[in-house]
């Protein structure tokens, strides 16, 4: 390709990675290639540097400086939108814990994945069609959680909603309440878990490690105990002050007590014997400021795993203090 192109973001491309555009668009450009031309700035969208791990948004417009392809080869289209089968929009439906002009909620069950990956082709994105509104255009993924952490799920579904709550998310507007069982139980009741992390491991085996490398990125997590039973295992509390990937559970594992049922980062020791299967971790609790205006609390109940983890421990089905957002005072950063 010779000379720049200025190429629109079409409305199927909404949410997509820029990594993924590009791959898309111009299979023959090497990762590292692309790479070069977004450090170099070369790459740009709406006129700014981009990374690849950057959001699209409908009728944003990417700057293509020229590309080193082969010629005649022809571009990939875009995948039409995947019929959502009445069973699963039923599915879907039913997860729905607030529903208003600017966004949903759902309750997002352990075990669906909210995007697609190698091998996963059952998720919420690709599910979200469910909701699609008259026109066709359906909701926008404005944070995401793991395929196994349990819980509140928010959708964005118009453009500006969607601005409105990614920048939310991003600046720490947002104040987020989780559950976790964890095995072992913290020294102390209270406090912070203050580690850097950084991502290690090749392609499909990425993990976060503690890190003080330049390339670590700073990360902390405030933590109660709510209940414990002696020291086999504890309910925690999580709060976290930053957004990292994989954060909670790596913040964990590494002081000491990690989550039931976490391999990746607990190894044996998130597995002891008689325990239930499956991540105890559930997102219990957001309260994030409205598009409209004000503030919004949404709740999920527990699912399957986390209630599996509070029977295994004899707890009771009151809520002590702390397993509510009501009980933490305003965050300290």
């Amino acid at each position: 390709m010779s000379g720049v192109e200025q190429r629109t973001i079409a409305r199927a491309e909404a949410d997509w990675r820029f990594d993924r555009w590009c791959k898309v668009h111009f299979p023959d450009l090497g990762f590292g290639q692309m790479q070069k031309l977004l450090r170099t700035g070369q790459f740009r969208l709406d006129g700014k540097r981009i990374d690849a791990a950057a959001r699209l948004t409908p009728g944003q417009v990417v700057r293509v400086p020229p590309l080193p392809l082969a010629p005649d080869v022809p571009l990939l289209p875009v995948k039409p939108e995947q019929r959502v089968s009445e069973r699963d929009t039923a599915m879907l439906r039913s997860l729905v814990i607030h529903e208003d002009d600017a966004l949903i909620a759902i309750a997002k069950p352990a075990g669906l994945a909210v995007q697609g990956g190698t091998g996963t082709t059952r998720h919420v994105d690709g599910l979200m069609q469910a909701f699609a509104d008259r026109h066709g255009d359906k909701p926008k993924l404005v944070h995401r959680l793991d395929r196994d952490t349990s819980g509140v799920l928010v959708l964005a579904k118009t453009a500006a909603a969607a601005r409105s709550l990614t920048f939310a998310f991003q600046q720490h507007k947002v104040r987020k309440l989780y559950w976790a069982v964890v095995i072992g139980r913290p020294k102390r009741d209270e406090g912070v878990i203050d580690l850097a992390l950084e991502k290690s491991g090749g392609a499909g085996h990425e993990k976060m490690t503690a890190s003080e490398s330049e390339e670590a990125r700073y990360a902390r997590t405030g933590f109660r105990v709510v209940d414990a039973n002696a020291k086999v295992a504890a309910w925690l509390g999580l709060l976290p002050l930053t957004g990292r990937t994989h954060q909670l559970r790596a913040h964990c594992a590494l002081s000491g007590f990690p989550i039931l049922g976490d391999g990746k980062y607990g190894g044996k020791a998130a597995h002891p014997t008689g325990a239930p299967s499956g991540l105890a971790l559930h997102a219990r609790e957001l309260d994030l400021p409205h598009p409209d205006g004000g503030r919004l609390r949404l709740t999920a109940e527990p699912d399957k795993p986390i209630r599996a983890a509070f029977d295994w421990m004899g707890l009771g089905r009151e809520l002590p203090r702390f397993a509510r957002l009501d009980d933490w005072p305003e965050d300290r950063r």
